[in-house]
C-alpha cells in the first residue's frame, strides 16, 4: 500500500504529469458533452472529425511553441510578433507567386523559390527581434511589440493591402493533404518540425546552453558561452518556426489575408508554454510540455466550438479554464493549500487539548 502511496505520489511530481492530466481532462469533458467527439471517419479519402482537427488544427500552434519555448528559457521573455511574422512570410511567397497580381491560376515563379524566400524573410524578422533583445538589451515584449505592431503593415504593403489567391492545386497540398493520403498534410509538417527539433536538442548541447544562459546569463559567459549570440539564434528560430506556420496557414486558404493569418495565435503560442510546465522568466524547459500544452489549447477549442460556444464568446470559456489549469500547475498554490492545512491541523491539536 504504501509502495503504491509513494509511486503514485512521484507520478504526480513527474514534470510531465500536470499537463498531460489537463489535456486528459479536456478530451474526457467531450464524452460528456460531445459523443461524438471521437468519432472519426474518412470523406473523400481525407480523415475528419474532431479529434482529427484538433491534432490537424494545433500543427501550427505546435510549431510555434517549440520557438517559443526556446525565446522562453533563453531570455525570460516571450515573442509577440509571431502572428505577424507568419503573416509577411505568407505575403512574401503569395506576391512572388503571384507576380503582383491579386489572384492566379498558374505559378509565376517556382513553388520552392517562393517558400524559401518568404522563410528568409522570416528568419530576418527573428533575426531582427533578437538583434533587440540580445544585443541591446530590450525586454522581449518590448522588442518584438516593434514587429507585433508593424508587421501586419509590411504584409500589406507587400500584397498591396488586397488579399492575394493563389487557385493552384499544388500550392493547397501543405495545408490540405499529400495526393491520396488520408492524414492532413499540415500534421506531417509539425511531425517533422517536432521530430528535428527533438533530435537538435537531445543530441547537440544547444539545449543545454539555452537553459544555462536562462538561468544566469552571467555564469554562463564565466564558463565560456556566449549568451548574446545563444538568444540571437533562438529568436532567430522562433522566426523560422513562424515562417512555417506561414506557409502552413497560407496554403489552408491558398490565399494570403494579412488582417487575418495568425492573428492572436501569439497569445495561444504563449499558454501552450506555461501550460507545458515551463517558466515564462527562463532557465529549464521542457519541450514536450510545450507541445502537449499546443494541443490542450486547440483541444480546448475545438472543444468549445462542438459544444456550440460561438466565437465571441470563446476567449471569455478559454481564459476562464487556462486560468483554472495554470492555477493547478502553480507551486504556490501547493504551498498555500499545505499551509492552510497545516493551520487546520493545528488548530484541530489546540482544540483537542483544551477540550480533554
Amino acid at each position: 500500500m504504501n509502495k503504491k502511496g509513494f509511486s503514485l505520489k512521484g507520478l504526480t511530481k513527474k514534470r510531465l504529469f500536470m499537463p498531460i492530466a489537463c489535456l486528459i481532462v479536456v478530451l474526457l469533458i467531450n464524452l460528456v458533452k460531445t459523443p461524438d467527439f471521437f468519432n472519426i471517419s474518412i470523406n473523400n479519402g481525407v480523415l475528419y472529425g474532431y479529434i482529427i482537427d484538433v491534432i490537424n488544427r494545433g500543427s501550427e500552434l505546435a510549431i510555434l511553441a517549440i520557438g517559443m519555448t526556446l525565446v522562453a528559457s533563453s531570455s525570460g521573455g516571450t515573442d509577440i510578433s509571431v502572428g505577424a511574422i507568419a503573416a509577411v512570410a505568407a505575403a512574401v511567397i503569395t506576391n512572388i507567386l503571384s507576380g503582383g497580381t491579386d489572384s492566379v491560376n498558374e505559378f509565376h515563379a517556382p513553388l520552392l523559390l517562393a517558400i524559401l524566400a518568404g522563410l528568409l524573410v522570416a528568419v530576418l524578422c527573428g533575426m531582427w527581434n533578437g538583434f533587440l533583445v540580445a544585443s541591446l538589451k530590450i525586454q522581449p515584449m518590448v522588442a518584438t511589440l516593434i514587429l507585433y505592431t508593424a508587421g501586419r503593415g509590411i504584409a500589406q504593403l507587400i500584397t498591396r493591402g488586397q488579399i492575394t489567391y493563389i487557385r493552384v492545386d499544388a500550392y493547397k497540398v501543405i495545408g490540405s493533404q499529400f495526393g491520396k493520403n488520408p492524414v492532413p498534410a499540415p500534421i506531417y509538417v509539425a511531425v517533422l518540425m517536432i521530430v528535428i527539433a527533438t533530435l537538435f536538442l537531445k543530441y547537440t548541447a544547444f539545449g543545454l546552453y539555452v537553459q544555462t544562459v536562462g538561468i544566469n546569463a552571467k555564469a554562463a559567459r564565466l564558463v565560456g558561452l556566449n549568451p548574446v549570440k545563444i538568444q540571437f539564434l533562438c529568436y532567430m528560430i522562433c522566426g523560422l518556426m513562424a515562417g512555417i506556420a506561414g506557409v502552413i496557414y497560407s496554403s489552408r486558404i491558398y490565399s494570403c489575408d494579412a488582417n487575418n493569418i495568425g492573428l492572436n495565435v501569439e497569445m495561444d503560442a504563449i499558454l501552450a508554454v506555461a501550460l507545458g510546465g515551463n517558466s515564462l522568466a527562463g532557465g529549464k524547459f521542457s519541450l514536450p510540455g510545450s507541445l502537449i500544452g499546443a494541443y490542450t489549447i486547440q483541444a480546448l477549442t475545438t472543444s468549445l466550438y462542438a459544444m456550440g460556444v460561438s466565437s465571441d464568446q470563446l476567449p471569455v470559456y478559454k481564459a476562464i479554464v487556462v486560468v483554472v489549469i495554470v492555477s493547478l500547475q502553480s507551486p504556490e498554490l501547493y504551498k498555500m493549500l499545505k499551509h492552510r492545512k497545516a493551520n487546520s491541523e493545528k488548530k484541530n491539536l489546540i482544540k483537542e487539548a483544551v477540550q480533554s
